[in-house]
C-alpha cells in the first residue's frame, strides 16, 4: 500500500477506536509505528488531528474536519483493491464482518474454516457489538457485512437465515426444572436477568406482548454473565437458543408457553456493489 494511503488508514483507524493499541492490533501494525504515521501526517499538513491522553486519543476540531475526506480515500483505495481482487480470482483480499456474541461463538468458526478451504488468503477483522452499533458499522462502511436480528433498517439489503428459540433459563434445582414448557407469566415471580442487546431487545417485546413487568435486577448486554447469575441462583432469564449450545454452566433451558425466537440474518449495504470476497463468503454461510 501507499505510504500515504497507510497514513490515512492509521488516522482513521485510529479516529475510530480512540486508541493507538486497538488500532494497531486492527491493521496488525506496531503501536508505535500508527502513532509515528500520525505525527507524519500532522507535521506534513501542520495541525493537530488527535488530543492524546493517558485514557487514549479523540479528535481535535482539526481532525473533526478533515476524517471525513481522510475515509473517502480509504474507501476508495479499497474498492481499487476490490477490483483488482476480482481481476486476479480472489488470491486475496479482506471481510470485515459485524456479529454479535453467539454467531461468533457458534456460527463463524464453521464458515471460516469451510470457506478458508478454499480461500487460504482472505483474511477477516471480526467486531463484536450489539445489533444497534452493527447497523451503525454496516451502514457507515466499518464492516462489509453484519449478523442481525431481523427485520432491521430499511436501508440495508438482508438475507434471512434462521428462526432462534428464545428460551427460559433456569437453575438445575428450580421448581420447573423437570417441566415440558416454562409458563411465561412465571417469569414475574422471581428477580429477573434482562439481556438488552442495543435499543431494541427481543426480551422486552415479550414482556410488553404478554402485559408482565419482570422484576428485573441485573441488566447486561453479555450472555455468559446471565448464565453464571442463573448457576448462582440469582434469578432466571431468557437467552436465544443459538448462546446456549454448549453451555458451561449449570444451568436448564426450557421452551416457553408461548410462541417466542429472534430472526436471525446478514446484512450489508448492496450486494451489488460488495466486493468478490463478501460475495463469495455469503455464498458459505450454509455452512454454518
Amino acid at each position: 500500500m501507499d505510504m500515504n494511503l497507510q497514513k490515512y488508514l492509521s488516522f482513521v483507524k485510529t479516529a475510530e477506536c480512540g486508541s493507538f493499541t486497538k488500532a494497531a492490533e486492527i491493521l496488525n501494525y506496531s503501536q508505535s509505528s500508527v502513532s509515528r504515521m500520525i505525527n507524519d501526517l500532522e507535521t506534513q499538513w501542520k495541525v493537530t488531528l488527535l488530543e492524546r491522553s493517558i485514557g487514549g486519543v479523540k479528535l481535535t476540531s482539526d481532525g473533526m474536519k478533515l476524517l471525513p475526506y481522510a475515509k473517502n480515500l480509504v474507501y476508495e483505495f479499497e474498492k481499487l483493491q476490490m477490483e483488482v481482487d476480482e481481476l486476479n480470482g480472489l488470491q486475496s483480499g479482506l471481510i470485515r464482518i459485524g456479529t454479535f456474541s453467539s454467531v461468533a461463538t457458534h456460527w463463524l468458526p464453521n464458515i471460516i474454516k469451510v470457506f478458508q478451504k478454499d480461500y487460504p488468503n482472505i483474511d477477516y477483522e471480526l467486531l463484536l457489538g450489539d445489533y444497534t452499533e452493527i447497523e451503525e458499522w454496516i451502514i457507515e462502511g466499518r464492516v462489509d457485512c453484519g449478523f442481525l436480528r431481523l427485520p432491521t433498517r430499511p436501508e440495508l439489503e438482508t438475507i434471512f437465515l434462521e428462526r432462534d428459540k428464545l428460551m427460559a433459563v433456569i437453575p438445575e434445582n428450580h421448581k420447573f426444572a423437570s417441566c415440558k414448557k416454562f409458563p411465561v407469566t412465571a417469569l414475574c415471580n422471581e428477580p429477573f436477568m434482562l439481556l438488552e442487546k442495543g435499543a431494541r431487545a427481543e426480551i422486552s417485546e415479550i414482556f410488553q406482548r404478554y402485559k408482565l413487568t419482570p422484576k428485573v435486577h441485573f441488566t447486561t448486554w453479555d450472555d455468559y454473565a446471565i448464565m453464571s447469575m442463573v448457576e448462582s441462583g440469582l434469578g432466571i432469564s431468557i437467552l436465544p437458543g443459538l448462546i446456549l449450545k454448549r453451555v458451561p454452566y449449570r444451568i436448564v433451558a426450557k421452551e416457553l408457553n408461548v410462541p417466542a425466537y429472534r430472526n436471525i440474518g446478514m446484512a450489508l449495504r448492496s450486494k451489488k456493489t460488495a466486493s468478490l470476497a463478501v460475495k463469495r463468503f455469503i455464498d458459505y454461510l450454509e455452512y454454518r
